[in-house]
């Protein structure tokens, strides 16, 4: 097996730790809570958090992809270290649930369960993340399935143990480390670019000129 046929560990490891770290606290990892206070059953819990988690992921996964191949690799850079340095600052911030489950609902609990939790993560922390992820790196799937597994490392506990996990988790801590792992990336992002910024402008005004200037 040549080294190019193995999975790409890096991008798994780093996508997996950067949105564990990113959900815990976050509004979907209370909806998980919410929802497993509310029906009190957790495989099928579990279940629509993974689909929903899957489907999510996997669009903002192939939009990030697909901006990392449309955009010029230094202008690229440059947006993603400004999102990684926006997401340092956001994943400060607390979050709250205010997601109304329906218990009664016809669809029952795994379909009530990915519906609501596919919604709450919709322009989530970690669905900014897994699209700026996606943008920074190659393997596409690799993303996928790193981000998919943190959020269920994050809420698959919570999903289990309920309060009683809920209430102990370092929420403070970990939004400081997941804030420096992500400035991290920001940094990173922005000495990749190796920005000329004169350069960069001069590429700007010709893109423009040329979008604009009719041909003859």
């Amino acid at each position: 097996m040549s080294l190019s046929s193995l999975p790409d560990l890096h991008t798994l490891s780093v996508s997996t730790g950067m949105v564990a770290l990113a959900e815990i606290g976050d509004k979907t990892q209370l909806l998980a809570l919410l929802l497993a206070a509310r029906f009190q059953r957790a495989l099928p819990i579990i279940l629509g958090i993974l689909i929903a988690t899957l489907l999510n992921h996997g669009l903002a996964g192939a939009l990030g992809h697909w901006i990392g191949g449309a955009l010029d690799p230094q202008l690229l850079h440059l947006i993603l270290a400004f999102v990684f340095l926006v997401m340092a600052v956001w994943i400060l911030v607390p979050d709250t649930c205010e997601e109304d489950v329906d218990t009664r609902s016809a669809l029952g609990v795994f379909a009530a369960t990915t519906v609501s939790f596919f919604l709450a993560e919709m322009g989530d922390k970690t669905q900014i993340a897994t699209i700026a992820l996606a943008a920074h790196q190659s393997d596409l799937v690799m993303v996928v399935i790193g981000t998919t597994l943190g959020m269920m490392i994050a809420n698959v506990p919570v999903v289990f143990l309920g309060d009683r996990i809920a209430d102990r988790l370092p929420v403070r801590a970990t939004r400081i480390v997941a804030s420096l792992l992500f400035l991290g990336l920001s940094s990173t992002a922005f000495y990749t670019a190796e920005i000329d910024l004169n350069t960069l402008w001069e590429k700007t005004q010709n893109t423009v000129l040329s979008y604009w200037t009719p041909n003859p």
